[in-house]
């Protein structure tokens, strides 16, 4: 699915085959997470191939590689300029991009000194596919913010993200919804969660969550269309009383919300804020012109 024998990486200053990169076992990122990643999209636009927001995800994952005490040798501009080649060599336009940072051989809980980059990009459609959601409240919560750095596209993270997505397709639902510590509505697995009620969006305030770019994207759409935007704290049982939900994220683009748990969101999404945002995100990430809300 993600690679082929033709398949084009970048990896420690070179650009080798996928199947010939090799990987050294004893690496501390596979035994204990310690890795930094991110995810970024680039689309076909009517003035070429455009990475969407490339200095803003290079930036976190310099925040991240930092956090993580882990040196990263590469300038954004230069993460730029190779992820582009990575597109070129593998013939691709819209596509999903693969950054990941990963540390060498190291069996103690230091980091290490030798530390590997490799971009890859392959074709992947909307993470969430294209229909509405249903979504299950999560028995796990995100990381105490004091347990980690939660707001660090860190790869050891991944591991609540991957028992939230399980538990919740086990019973039955399309993807899950996390709280924090304190029991307030958080984020997805993999994407920060939106709530309208009375044309107004709601949506965590940082701090408990990772500082999503596609969530800060979405912010700023709303505030040029005209949608106000409200970051705060609210519980699982204020959901209930709400208009409308969505996911949003890099992978997941504006994903549209049916239900949380057995409650139906009674607002039809055609006619939500939401689908203003979701259609107008994509105009954005196209180079077009934006509808008014």
């Amino acid at each position: 699915m993600y690679f082929n024998d033709e398949t084009i990486i970048f990896l420690d200053g070179k650009y080798v085959k996928a199947s010939d990169s090799g990987v050294n076992l004893y690496n501390q990122t596979m035994h204990y997470g310690n890795g930094v990643f991110e995810g970024i999209r680039s689309y076909d636009t009517a003035e070429g191939t455009k990475i969407f927001k490339a200095k803003e995800h290079y930036d976190r994952l310099h925040y991240s590689a930092e956090k993580m005490h882990i040196k990263l040798n590469y300038t954004w501009q230069e993460l730029e300029e190779i992820t582009y080649e990575v597109l070129k060599r593998n013939n691709l336009k819209d596509a999903y991009i693969r950054p990941l940072v990963y540390l060498g051989a190291n069996m103690s809980l230091l980091p290490t000194d030798e530390v590997h980059v490799v971009i890859m990009a392959w074709d992947w459609g909307k993470l969430l596919g294209d229909k509405l959601l249903r979504l299950g409240i999560s028995s796990y919560q995100r990381p105490n913010p004091k347990s980690c750095h939660v707001e660090a596209k860190v790869v050891g993270h991944y591991i609540n993200s991957i028992l939230a997505s399980t538990e919740a397709k086990q019973n039955g639902y399309d993807e899950a919804l996390l709280t924090d510590m304190h029991g307030n509505v958080a984020e997805g697995p993999g994407a920060n969660f939106f709530l309208e009620k009375d044309g107004k969006l709601f949506t965590a305030p940082l701090g408990n969550i990772l500082a999503g770019i596609t969530r800060a994207t979405v912010i700023d759409l709303a505030k040029k269309l005209g949608i106000e935007v409200e970051e705060k704290f609210f519980t699982p049982e204020e959901i209930k009383t709400a208009d409308a939900a969505f996911y949003c994220g890099t992978a997941a683009e504006v994903a549209g919300i049916e239900s949380v748990d057995t409650y139906v969101f009674p607002k039809a999404w055609k006619d939500t804020k939401g689908a203003i945002i979701q259609r107008n995100y994509m105009n954005l990430v196209l180079n077009k012109e934006l509808e008014l809300a």
